[in-house]
């Protein structure tokens, strides 16, 4: 299963003549194409999938989904100590 993650643009630039930006998840910094999101700016948090931008979201709704990762997390770990 693949997944859309929120992170935070910090850093906007072109590359090779595309919009590309540094993105933080939680400490983490990755690089992200940014062309389908061309209203993007630093501050704004976008969902990254195997490195592009596919929609922004405010911070409300980021923090949100990142607690929702972090649940279903925790839940496989708890499933995983259950197995013989």
């Amino acid at each position: 299963m693949c997944l859309g993650v929120p992170g935070k643009i910090i850093e906007i630039y072109e590359k090779q003549g595309l919009q590309m930006a540094q993105v933080d998840f939680s400490g983490v910094r990755r690089e992200a194409c940014i062309e389908h999101v061309p209203e993007a700016k630093i501050g704004d948090y976008a969902i990254i999938h195997v490195g592009f931008a596919i929609s922004l979201l405010s911070e409300e709704e980021a923090q949100e989904t990142l607690e929702l990762l972090r649940q279903v997390i925790a839940a496989g770990e708890m499933e995983d100590e259950d197995l013989p």
